[in-house]
């Protein structure tokens, strides 16, 4: 099968412009299916945060300890995507997912039933790597069926369902310690993980032909993702993507302890502040695939939301140190951050996944894995020398920006006519 030629936007392309994708529009039931495999690593990871203190306390066990349960599923999530996307070439979407599903599922129960901390942590490491299957082939699938603006437009419709869920897991969790214990966060997961399960069965079609799958062993698998590593412009949009997921692990690593520790604001407040904010994303990733894709160009909308990070780095900064205007400066700066992620995300990961049209499933997991290692190491900077302060956020912002504009410029080149997709 030969490669579509791609443009410069990430588009299929003519003398004419670019060209839609011709796939039919997913029905609700599919976008609820794969928007809930997208949306499991959020519910997974936030779910059972507000039980953390209850955990330690049931388990009696320490604070690292506790805490690393939390790494543990965040090293699972990460790191198991490497497994599931290049299965997924090979075997076809459906069998590799329904299998991490029911994985996912069993160790939940085991998660709720574990008698030590040591149990729970082995238990929620192998969470995370089942788990991870969801996220990463849900990428996959939206790079099989769509391409260009279309697919854009699908990972929106993925992204506004997966956005929503770090703004309610933690809310749905301390509701559930109101009528249960840690333990019965888990087993609302589990019953998450079943749901979904069921869903792959009843609604998902297979979107790999076995005609386009791989052969071969982990030789093979190795030789795909070196191939698509030593591709120049996929990398180029993987780290814009590393990068632009820094500035918003920064935030959700930092904004805590700096809105409480400096600005003295309440756990209520902090919450709407989240929320609020969490609102923007949502908001501009509709924005982005509904209605700006297709009437501008990706460069131009990826440039915007890189330019819209750097700027939210930047103010904090500026409003913290030269002209101090207290909460009023950096709620709508930390806000024009979040918004700008509504740009980068889905059109970051749309020109990975253009990239690799025969290896849709390891370039997917290429991308979520480097995001999250990334987000992990990013994650504690903004709190760095042990003090809340607004500008290491800022500064932990604003670099991560600019990385991810330099990588996008100097690798992605978006003003020269791009090469044909990288064939695995």
């Amino acid at each position: 099968m030969s490669a579509p030629s791609v443009d410069a936007d990430g588009d299929r392309s003519t003398d004419a412009g670019p060209i839609p994708s011709a796939g039919a529009p997913p029905g609700p039931a599919t976008v609820v299916v794969l928007g809930g495999l997208a949306a499991l690593g959020p519910l997974t990871l936030d779910l059972y945060m507000p039980a953390l203190p209850a955990l330690r306390e049931g388990l009696h066990s320490t604070v690292p300890a506790a805490q690393l349960t939390l790494t543990a599923s965040l090293a699972g999530l990460s790191l198991g995507q490497l497994v599931f996307g290049p299965l997924s070439d090979r075997l076809g979407r459906l069998r590799p997912l329904g299998v991490g599903l029911a994985v996912y599922t069993l160790a939940t129960v085991l998660c709720a039933l574990a008698p030590s901390m040591e149990v729970l942590i082995g238990a929620r490491l192998v969470q995370g790597v089942a788990g991870s299957a969801g996220l990463v082939i849900s990428r996959a699938i939206a790079r099989d069926r769509y391409e260009g603006v279309a697919m854009i437009r699908f990972l929106a419709s993925l992204g506004m369902i997966s956005g929503l869920a770090p703004i309610f897991a933690p809310v749905l969790g301390g509701q559930l310690l109101r009528v249960t214990t840690w333990r019965g966060t888990f087993v609302a997961l589990s019953v998450v993980g079943a749901a979904l399960t069921l869903g792959v069965l009843l609604v998902l079609r297979e979107t790999l032909p076995p005609e386009r799958r791989h052969a071969g062993g982990l030789g093979s698998t190795f030789t795909a993702i070196g191939g698509l590593l030593r591709d120049v412009p996929f990398l180029g949009y993987v780290l814009t993507s590393t990068f632009g997921f820094g500035a918003l692990f920064a935030y959700v690593g930092g904004s805590s302890v700096v809105l409480q520790g400096v600005y003295h604001v309440s756990p209520q407040t902090y919450s709407l502040i989240f929320a609020t904010n969490s609102v923007g994303v949502v908001a501009f990733t509709q924005l982005n695939g509904r209605v700006l894709a297709g009437r501008f160009g990706q460069s131009v909308l990826m440039l915007t939301g890189l330019g819209m990070a750097a700027l939210a780095g930047a103010a904090l900064i500026v409003f913290t140190t030269f002209w101090d205007v207290g909460l009023a400066g950096v709620w709508p700066a930390l806000f024009l951050l979040m918004a700008g992620q509504g740009l980068i995300l889905p059109n970051s990961a749309a020109g990975a996944l253009t990239m690799a049209p025969h290896a849709a499933g390891s370039a997917s997991a290429l991308l979520g894995t480097s995001t999250f290692l990334c987000g992990a190491v990013v994650a504690p900077l903004s709190s760095a020398g042990g003090e809340p302060s607004a500008v290491a956020l800022g500064t932990v912002v604003l670099t991560c920006a600019l990385l991810a504009t330099s990588a996008y410029l100097l690798l992605c080149r978006p003003w020269a006519q791009r090469p044909q997709p990288v064939a695995a």
